[in-house]
């Protein structure tokens, strides 16, 4: 037989018993608040309860800070991978909106509180305002739509990618330093080792060619510089 489904009001008596632990006077359902703590000198503490994650519980909180800054809700703790991520996920959105949130283990009432009421100081990362702006500067033209899939985007590496395949293409076999300087892709010779997309082979030392992966490509994608032809000396091969 399946556990009962746990209820709202399950998750009061454990709730109301860790805030008078700390000198709170509680009451539940004190006009649209689930849960309403007060202690000397305080602003009013509020705790909205629901049997899970929801977007209607997060509005609920973000209302109740019309009244307090001290605001939490509070979920039943589950177990598993899935309520960990949920756990993590939440915690950094509560963070990012003023919210506390609380966790009730139904089976002990144990309590556990996983972020408290605080103003929210994003914390900025110059690696990754560099890196935005890198593939900014790099990306030819605009080659994507906004909020499509992210696969099969084209991305400044796809379309360095796509500039290698276009002098194998038209050269056939090419050294990797002179796929470099005919396609001004400097990481070219990196690029076509990794060979991220299947689209080339090695045949010697240094020497590249195109596979046919890498020819359809080039009629699917077509030239990211807008159909230029590469200018390159008769040199270039092997």
């Amino acid at each position: 037989m399946s556990a009962a489904k746990p209820r709202e009001t399950d998750l009061y008596p454990p709730v109301k018993a860790l805030l008078e632990s700390q000198g709170y006077a509680v009451k539940g359902e004190i006009g649209a608040a689930d849960i309403v703590a007060v202690r000397a000198d305080e602003d009013p503490l509020v705790v909205e309860l629901k049997t899970g994650f929801s977007l209607s519980l997060f509005h609920q909180g973000i209302e109740r800070q019309a009244i307090t800054d001290v605001v939490y809700i509070a979920v039943p703790r589950g177990t598993g991978r899935a309520f960990q991520k949920a756990i993590a996920a939440n915690t950094s959105l509560c963070r990012r909106l003023g919210l506390g949130l609380m966790t009730v283990r139904l089976k002990d009432g144990l309590v556990e509180v996983h972020a408290d009421p605080a103003p929210y100081k994003p914390r900025k990362s110059n690696i990754k305002k560099a890196r935005l702006l890198k593939e900014f500067a790099k990306r030819t033209g605009d080659p994507n739509s906004g909020g499509a899939t992210r696969q099969g985007l084209m991305t400044a590496y796809r379309q360095d990618a796509l500039r290698c395949a276009r002098v194998l293409s038209e050269l056939g076999p090419t050294k990797a330093a002179l796929v470099a300087k005919a396609s001004g892709v400097d990481r070219a010779r990196t690029l076509m080792a990794d060979n991220h997309y299947g689209w080339f082979e090695r045949l010697a030392t240094g020497i590249y060619g195109l596979c046919p992966k890498g020819s359809e490509a080039l009629a699917l994608l077509g030239d990211p510089d807008s159909g230029a032809k590469t200018e390159v000396g008769a040199d270039a091969k092997n």
